[in-house]
């Protein structure tokens, strides 16, 4: 459950202040709890809300405390967070360890310690919890959009790497279920975000932004549980001397060695990303498709060339296209044109319709020798409609196979595109990507099937 109760400290009615951006994002999504502009300088109301000087002057319980005054006025106001007896405080404001004042972070911890209050921050955009329509975010709705309710949930060190990637998810076929960006890590760092994500019921994906653990051997321990439990794409900034020393400077983070991470992320189940990209190719694979039982994909396509580039791929990514049985030729051979090879990859021809679509995916999931399928749908030919992207649709929902699909185009492409991802089909632009989305659950069902 979310909170039912926000203040926001340093609210303020002027346009372009953090204070304003945030009061007016809980306008926006729609909060149903009561929210309580806090300003020292209030007097009456703050964007048509009752405002209130401090916090102590509320009286009424506080579930969450948003905090966006200057640094060096945080500890005080803090501190009156913990005599409100706020359940929990999020740190927006910036200018603590990342520029080198530990001693105004370390007066953070000190007054969370005394008061048994958790604090995410300082130097953080806070969280996002889409259900409850809780935004602590600062970034303006007008300029990023919000993701729709959903199973996945994005943990970020930083802000400016969260939000982007935000706005990319909004874009995507799936949903977001939690976003926290929780910047210095001053009291809730990296080890309690994996452990609590672990364990929510509402999470079915984790992706994580990170550039260091400061408790790595609890980050590790906790690790060992995370990734049993459910998919954790991780990409890690710092993997470079350059970048660790750009780390560093950002979130204060101590990035550590780059092979001691990538040991890690092998041992214990992590999906590496290398790209912002990834962690939206391999999030949507996760979020819709089951594990796969092995590495042997078979390729569907209506336009030979990219068959052929699929084969390429698969073989780039440690994937393998089998031969189909024989029932299954058989079976192939009566309800195929003529023209077309019965072998992987299977080309259809560039006339293929929904029917044959459907006749080849049903015979390719009945297969023994195929684990998964890549359904590459050119939707320039003559055959290829929204009959055919439900056609996929469909099959996908029978979960009998993990498939994921694959579209090249513009405008009618997209539309298309839209109609399979609104469908739980995972689709990716070209076949490298989508082998890539597979590889990562290939080698993610190996885990889980040998940690089980």
């Amino acid at each position: 459950m979310g909170p039912r109760s926000v203040a926001v400290i340093g609210a303020t009615e002027k346009p372009g202040k953090v204070g304003n951006a945030i009061m007016q994002n809980y306008i926006d999504v729609g909060f149903q709890g009561r929210v309580y502009p806090v300003n020292i300088n209030a007097e009456g109301k703050i964007m048509g809300f009752d405002a209130y000087k401090s916090i102590l002057d509320i009286k009424k319980e506080i579930d969450l405390a948003v905090i966006s005054v200057p640094a060096e006025v945080v500890p005080k106001v803090l501190a009156e967070c913990g005599k409100a007896k706020a359940k929990g405080v999020v740190i927006v404001t910036s200018g603590f360890a990342e520029v080198g004042r530990e001693d105004l972070q370390d007066r953070i911890v000190s007054i969370s310690k005394k008061y048994h209050m958790p604090v995410i921050g300082p130097n953080c955009l806070g969280v996002m919890d889409t259900r409850a329509r809780n935004d602590t975010l600062f970034l303006p709705t007008s300029k990023i959009d919000r993701p729709k309710i959903g199973g996945v949930s994005f943990v970020s060190q930083s802000g400016s790497v969260g939000s982007s990637l935000l706005d990319l998810i909004s874009g995507e076929g799936f949903g977001l279920a939690r976003f926290i960006s929780y910047g210095n890590a001053a009291v809730v760092d990296e080890v309690d975000l994996l452990n609590y994500l672990a364990h929510d019921k509402e999470t079915k994906v984790i992706i994580y932004y990170m550039e260091g653990a400061k408790r790595g051997r609890e980050f590790v321990d906790v690790a060992k549980t995370a990734t049993k439990l459910k998919p954790v794409v991780i990409l890690k900034g710092g993997m470079t001397p350059s970048g660790a020393s750009a780390a560093h400077s950002h979130t204060a983070s101590l990035a550590g060695s780059t092979q001691a991470y990538e040991a890690v992320f092998r041992q214990f189940g992590f999906v590496e990303a290398r790209t912002l990209e990834d962690c939206l190719y391999f999030a949507k694979i996760f979020d819709t498709q089951p594990l796969t039982t092995g590495n042997r994909i078979a390729v569907l396509t209506n336009g030979g060339g990219h068959g052929v580039l699929a084969t390429d791929a698969l073989y780039n990514n440690g994937l393998i296209m089998p031969e189909l049985s024989k029932e299954n030729q058989k079976r192939l051979r009566k309800v195929m044109p003529g023209i077309v090879n019965i072998r992987l990859p299977l080309d259809i021809g560039g006339d293929a319709d929904a029917s044959r679509f459907a006749a080849a995916l049903d015979a390719l999931s009945d297969d023994k020798n195929v684990d998964a399928i890549m359904a590459i749908t050119l939707f320039q030919t003559p055959g290829a409609d929204e009959s055919v992207a439900d056609a996929i649709v469909n099959h996908a929902a029978k979960k009998l196979k993990p498939i994921v699909a694959v579209s090249t185009g513009s405008t009618y492409t997209k539309s298309h595109v839209s109609l399979m991802e609104n469908g739980g089909v995972p689709v990716y632009e070209s076949p490298d990507v989508a082998a890539k989305a597979l590889a990562a659950l290939v080698n993610y069902s190996r885990y889980r099937k040998g940690a089980a």
